[in-house]
């Protein structure tokens, strides 16, 4: 696969492109720590949920998704809605070819203009490929928690990333709901 993907929000219809993306994730790595894969259904109300305040974009290349990303709150804490946990996931052909990075741009960019001031990730480690991808990204190095899952017969860590989306000392205005943001203007000028 060549070239670089269309990239669009997500929808209830994708869960099932979605959820076969994601289950080998979960049933072949310790990437995730789900163990079993969501049904296309859990997949649908998981998009659904997300939409209403936090984007989830997919790639998509001659009718085929892809990869998708998406961002979801932080904590549950009202101080802390400034602040994304993002993710990304790639089909196993498409790995590799920069798909990644197109997703996260675009995620990273409508979370920025919907007024989010922080996105982190977390790794399972080791994992040099989502490592690279989210360094490459602007992401930075928090630290690591030793031995915080058990899956697959072994014990792994967690490693912290996070990227500053805004900067500044200034009180923040809230942020803009994608289910209002992806309608105006300055989604269609990132897409």
């Amino acid at each position: 696969m060549t070239g670089l993907p269309t990239i669009r929000p997500a929808g209830e219809n994708d869960a099932s492109a979605i959820a076969e993306i994601y289950a080998p994730y979960v049933l072949e790595t310790a990437i995730t720590f789900e163990t079993e894969p969501p049904s296309v259904g859990v997949m649908a109300e998981r998009i659904s949920k997300t939409l209403e305040t936090h984007p989830w974009l997919v790639a998509y290349r001659n009718g085929e998704i892809i990869a998708y990303a998406y961002a979801n709150k932080h904590r549950e804490r009202a101080a802390y809605r400034w602040t994304v946990d993002v993710t990304v996931y790639v089909r196993g052909a498409a790995r590799g070819g920069g798909v990644g990075q197109t997703l996260y741009r675009s995620l990273l960019e409508v979370l920025r203009r919907q007024g989010f001031r922080s996105a982190f990730a977390e790794i399972v480690l080791p994992n040099t490929g989502s490592v690279r991808l989210h360094e490459t990204a602007g992401f930075k190095a928090l630290g690591v928690h030793k031995d915080i899952g058990f899956k697959l017969g072994h014990w792994h860590d967690i490693g912290y990333w996070r990227l500053a989306l805004a900067e500044g000392s200034t009180p923040p205005t809230e942020p803009v709901p994608f289910s209002v943001f992806r309608v105006t203007k300055a989604f269609t000028d990132i897409l």
